[in-house]
């Protein structure tokens, strides 16, 4: 396959520059720009010296970038999408919004827990959930698509299984989620700053982090019932990495070998998710800077309570990783493409 011309909107930030350096290094792809807002002109390697010597492209306009590429990246905060993907639709792009705005087909639910208006609704009719596992076929087929969450990522693939052989009660879900503190953005803030995170720990929106509709949404059609879910995220004083733990009420007559078979069966083939041996959890070091997912399972027999540990690297799996995984089936490569990097060993 030829070189496929991919641009980059919003390359400036975190996810977006961890975007570029696995497109940098990702063998079918030639990267014709990247925009900023903030930086027009200046080099990404300028903002960020990682790249100084390796990749000195300078930042463009989102329309220039738009005009060079047939494939567009999006890294943009939530309701600063829609109008430009709607430019890159109408011009025959394809499109992975790494943001939230095509996340939702609730729309309601949308507008009410992000406040924004939509303005072409007819935009989340052609939108795919881009969690491959979940809807690899819809992403191969699609021109749009929306990549999830990171906390949704880690807590979607360690239900899944259980909730669709149903073997658990999807109506009292309770989530555990920890983030490092990348998830939080390049946007300086008193919550993530140093001296106040470095020594702490803390759970931050109780019942009121925006990743809790997505999460139901996609948990409802999954199990076919409407659910709600307790969601507490908390804030870990290092740089990447969620972990997940997810608690689920068991139904009668399953068995903890119910529970491993279903797991076991389901992930076998899946190049990006390993169900751990019985006995052992995982850590969010295990899957840094790769697009890993490492499931843990423990079965309580007391409280007849399945217990699921996820972990992934927030900005791998939980956003530029599997953002690429997206872009690979969309263009007919194998998914693995340019995603070949192991944790680092300590």
């Amino acid at each position: 396959m030829s070189l496929v011309k991919v641009g980059v909107i919003g390359a400036s930030g975190f996810v977006g520059a961890e975007l570029t350096r696995i497109l940098l290094t990702h063998p079918n792809v030639q990267l014709t720009g990247l925009s900023s807002l903030h930086h027009i002109g200046q080099s990404i390697s300028t903002v960020f010296p990682a790249f100084v010597g390796s990749f000195d492209q300078v930042f463009l306009n989102n329309e220039t970038v738009i005009e060079k590429a047939d494939v567009l990246f999006l890294c943009l905060p939530h309701g600063k999408s829609e109008a430009l993907v709607k430019q890159c639709i109408d011009q025959g792009k394809k499109v992975i919004d790494i943001g939230a705005d095509f996340r939702l087909k609730n729309l309601d639910a949308y507008q009410e827990w992000y406040d924004v208006s939509v303005e072409y609704p007819e935009l989340r009719n052609e939108a795919v959930y881009g969690l491959p596992e979940l809807n690899r076929e819809q992403i191969k087929e699609s021109q749009l698509v929306a990549n999830p969450g990171c906390y949704p990522t880690s807590i979607l693939l360690g239900l899944y299984p259980a909730i669709a052989n149903q073997l658990v009660d999807p109506s009292n879900l309770i989530i555990d989620s920890k983030s490092g503190v990348t998830g939080a953005g390049k946007t300086l803030s008193e919550v993530t700053h140093f001296a106040l995170k470095n020594e702490g720990f803390n759970a931050y929106k109780i019942a009121s982090h925006r990743h809790t509709p997505e999460i139901e949404e996609i948990i409802q059609l999954i199990s076919g019932e409407q659910i709600q879910c307790s969601f507490v995220p908390h804030l870990l004083p290092v740089n990447r990495g969620i972990l997940s733990t997810l608690y689920a009420d068991i139904n009668p007559d399953v068995t903890p070998e119910d529970i491993y078979t279903a797991y076991e069966t389901f992930y076998e083939q899946e190049p990006f998710v390993t169900v751990l041996e019985k006995g052992k959890l995982p850590d969010i070091s295990h899957v840094s800077h790769s697009n890993q997912c490492h499931i843990g399972l423990t079965v309580d027999t007391r409280t007849n309570r399945l217990i699921i540990v996820s972990v992934i690297d927030n900005m791998q799996k939980g956003a530029a990783g599997q953002a690429v995984q997206n872009f690979n089936l969309m263009i007919g490569l194998d998914e693995t493409k340019g995603l070949a990097m192991v944790a680092p060993s300590f």
